[in-house]
């Protein structure tokens, strides 16, 4: 049965009109409640990935809207009768082309968004065991908390930075799934840091137990992010 684009917004439970914010909102809230690793289902942060991927994307949120699908463009016309053995060679020639420009693209992509990215990352997550020790020696000291406090600053900063180049280029179909294992590293960095914000204004340890393990599992998701890459690489 075809897909209506009503699908993707009653996957994420928000109406059609939704801004992107409402919806990564929804997306982010969702993926945690169902994420595996607390006892979710596999199948809906499936459903639930399908729906960002297409959501989050202006042009193929519109395509999806007035339902052209995804596949927008169609196959190319053939050579004709008469004409078969050029026609062939013609297509062979164009699929080594397109082949040579998918490399080119996953290279490039590489290169000016997942390195800086992963840099930025680093940046934040290496730094942080010294800062909270810093800070342990007397959380209640105004200015080792003013130290820890510009620190998760400069983080957020860092982190506008990775958000926007994560969005300046749209990621190859040949590293769909690595780009969003990418944007769930980055996710829960940015989750890590609001709870670790929200230590520093009223001292909870909850929220700094919860940033710390936010970051211990944002600093795996990242060794295991170079891991693949070496497998997504030309």
């Amino acid at each position: 049965m075809a897909r209506t684009p009503a699908d993707h917004y009653a996957t994420l439970g928000v109406p059609p009109g939704a801004t992107t914010a409402e919806i990564k909102a929804a997306y982010r809230t969702l993926v945690k409640q169902h994420h595996p690793d607390a006892g979710g289902d596999q199948r809906t942060i499936l459903a639930l990935n399908a729906a960002w991927e297409v959501l989050r994307d202006g042009d193929r949120r519109r395509h999806y809207d007035h339902g052209s699908g995804l596949g927008v463009g169609g196959a190319p016309r053939s050579g004709g009768h008469g004409s078969g053995g050029q026609g062939n060679g013609a297509a062979q020639g164009r699929r080594r082309g397109a082949g040579a420009a998918s490399d080119e693209a996953l290279l490039g992509w590489l290169q000016q968004v997942y390195v800086p990215i992963d840099r930025l990352i680093g940046q934040v997550i290496n730094p942080f065991p010294a800062q909270l020790r810093s800070l342990a020696a007397d959380p209640y000291d105004d200015d080792l908390m003013e130290a820890f406090c510009a620190f998760l600053e400069q983080s957020r900063t860092r982190m506008e930075k990775v958000e926007a180049l994560y969005r300046s280029r749209a990621c190859p179909a040949a590293a769909k799934g690595f780009g969003l294992s990418l944007y769930h590293c980055l996710s829960q960095v940015q989750d890590a840091l609001v709870e670790l914000e929200r230590y520093t204004m009223g001292y909870v340890d909850s929220y700094l137990h919860d940033g710390k393990e936010m970051l211990r599992e944002a600093r795996l998701r990242r060794s295991r992010l170079k891991e693949e890459r070496r497998r997504v690489e030309l």
